[in-house]
């Protein structure tokens, strides 16, 4: 995995030695996200300059260093990511007259992009953010996988147009402002993260997942989408469990295969939870490969997940490595809120932090089960919207007025709901309240099953701003690349033809994946309650954390009260003292820490 950046002059106000200062200077902010070596490549004409920070994983010969140019040196590619199925599209370019110098993926993807441009991204089962210059049509194009697993932000300013794999390397850019609005501070609160294509800055946007981005001279940089899960409409499904289940399992062995393709040594993460434990056993049963695991687990905590995780492991026969570790997830936090390079509330960030770094320590690549609860229906907030709306349609009184999208988009999705927000705010800022009410009248008026709609909902959303961004980023502190074959493009695609009676049904989810799980592991653990990587309450309860938050937001040198007025933040802090939310708490905490460890000043206007 990667860092990647790149500047284009519009005006031709900066020699080319000028923009390599500067992509060389939003490069070396991200040195953790490629270690291994430093690239840097200019447009002799000083129109372009893009920057490579590399962590080796395929060929790490420097025949895989980057930016890469063709052989005629007119097109360059600056690339974060794995091209999983690179070594079946090669014969393909061969075939066509292309000639390749290195085992890398990235000389593959260069040449796809060389022959079918932006509709080679079709082709490719891969995570990656990218950008591509072509010299002969003086044209960038910027583009992200389909599900936003690799970030990529981008800076579009008079004079020039930026790009970076962190929103942290654009915010010394010359003349960029780092203003935030209230409602993006608003919109942070109520999802845990700032929906793309917003950014925490007004001037700084992300690009969405799915979708590529074309800048040529002269023009507004134009963001087309070139991929959109979309769940289908099925009730009931045509085919039994088990049947899909053999497809299923026969799809997840092709991602498995092209995500375990690798120079360097690779695991797994394993928290005992079904998604991270079908990959193991997959790899483990089916593959017949070793396979060295990874869980964490918090001392004092009974519940802790490390308990089934060495259970799976070793039934399985992995090769287990667990870390037991004191509780410290308020001093912890301190540390994550100052390295995120956007706020991200997810509370799981701390141990993801934990679980990578422990699993750096043997390995530069893991596996994880991230995906399956959006892709085949895993989460119990699904569960309780169904339950309530097969109610409805059963007559049952109790939820006659009962409409799907209310009930889903409030605390079941949101850490800040609407009264929460208008207590902070004074008001429900406007621009979210449109944005929610568009959100639920969405899923109100859908037809489809629903755990399909929350499915697709969660996938465009949630996801790629919660879940893989906090992935990511915690791994990438420790220079782990991450792979999730549960999000494999052949995967989705099975996924979303999925009838809403093969992911729910008698209070159960992921029926499909289950139905492949239970194939390696007993029935009796299949049926466990969702595990994941988490923090045990005790060490972020109101004992903990709500003292570290009020010392933050009190203090005469607090940032956020810039947005927020004292009297109401103070009155909203009062309000845990008798009804504790820890994960609002958690939110506020890592965003005041934000605030003061980056560039940040209200919007004006």
């Amino acid at each position: 995995m990667c860092g990647i950046a790149g500047i284009v002059s519009k005006q031709g106000k900066w020699s080319p030695a000028q923009l390599a200062a500067i992509a060389e200077d939003m490069a070396g902010r991200m040195v953790y996200r490629g270690p291994d070596g430093a690239g840097l490549w200019v447009d002799p004409d000083g129109r372009c300059a893009l920057s490579h920070r590399r962590l080796a994983i395929i060929d790490l010969s420097p025949g895989g260093a980057q930016p890469m140019a063709s052989a005629d040196g007119q097109q360059v590619l600056t690339y974060n990511g794995e091209f999983y199925n690179f070594l079946e599209v090669k014969p393909q370019l061969e075939n066509a007259g292309f000639v390749f110098h290195s085992r890398s993926d990235t000389e593959v993807l260069l040449a796809g992009l060389r022959r079918w441009n932006t509709d080679f991204l079709d082709r490719m089962d891969a995570m990656f953010a990218f950008g591509y210059y072509d010299r002969v049509k003086r044209e960038l194009i910027l583009a992200r996988d389909i599900f936003g697993e690799k970030p990529l932000y981008y800076v579009d300013a008079p004079d020039y147009f930026a790009f970076a794999s962190e929103l942290q390397a654009l915010q010394d850019l010359p003349g960029f402002v780092p203003a935030i609005d209230r409602e993006t501070i608003a919109a942070y609160l109520a999802f845990q993260y700032v929906p793309a294509p917003q950014t925490i800055y007004r001037q700084a946007c992300k690009l969405p997942p799915g979708c590529y981005l074309r800048l040529r001279e002269g023009r507004p940089p134009e963001v087309c989408r070139y991929f959109r899960f979309v769940a289908g409409d099925a009730r009931t499904a045509g085919r039994s469990l088990d049947d899909l289940a053999d497809e299923l399992e026969e799809i997840l062995l092709t991602s498995l295969h092209r995500r375990l393709i690798s120079d360097v040594p690779l695991g797994a993460f394993l928290s005992g939870g079904v998604d991270s434990s079908t990959i193991a056993a997959l790899v483990r049963k089916r593959l017949g490969l070793p396979l060295n695991t990874f869980s964490i687990g918090f001392a004092g905590d009974p519940g802790s997940e490390h308990f089934d995780a060495a259970e799976v492991a070793q039934h399985l026969g992995c090769n287990h490595h667990e870390q037991v570790l004191e509780g410290y997830a308020v001093e912890l936090g301190r540390h994550i809120g100052t390295v995120l390079d956007e706020p991200n509330g997810d509370s799981s960030c701390v141990p993801t932090y934990l679980v990578s770094r422990h699993a750096r320590q043997a390995v530069t690549v893991a596996l994880s089960g991230d995906g399956g609860d959006e892709m085949f229906g895993g989460y119990g907030r699904y569960f309780v919207t169904v339950d309530e709306d097969d109610g409805k349609r059963a007559g049952d009184r109790r939820f006659a007025l009962a409409r799907a999208g209310d009930n889903y988009i409030s605390s079941r999705l949101l850490v800040f709901v609407d009264a929460d927000l208008a207590a902070l705010f004074g008001a429900m800022p406007p621009g979210l309240a449109e944005r929610l009410a568009a959100l639920r009248g969405r899923v109100n008026s859908d037809p489809r099953p629903l755990i399909n709609v929350l499915r697709e909902l969660d996938a465009a959303g949630y996801m790629p701003g919660a879940v893989l961004a906090k992935v990511d980023r915690m791994s990438m502190q420790h220079s782990l690349e991450v792979r999730a074959p549960l999000l494999g493009r052949d995967v989705a695609a099975f996924a979303a033809r999925l009838a809403g009676e093969s992911c729910y049904g008698d209070g159960q989810g992921k029926l499909v994946l289950k139905r492949v799980t239970s194939r390696y592991l007993p029935q009796s653990w299949v049926g466990r309650p969702k595990r994941g990587f988490g923090i045990p309450i005790p060490l972020w309860d109101k004992r903990h954390l709500l003292p570290a938050t009020r010392a933050l937001l009190e203090a005469r040198d607090a940032r956020l009260p810039q947005w927020l007025e004292r009297r109401r933040l103070a009155a909203y802090l009062d309000r845990f003292e008798t009804d504790f939310h820890a994960y609002q708490c958690w939110e506020l905490f890592i965003l005041e820490t934000w605030l003061r460890t980056h560039r940040a000043e209200p919007a004006r206007g």
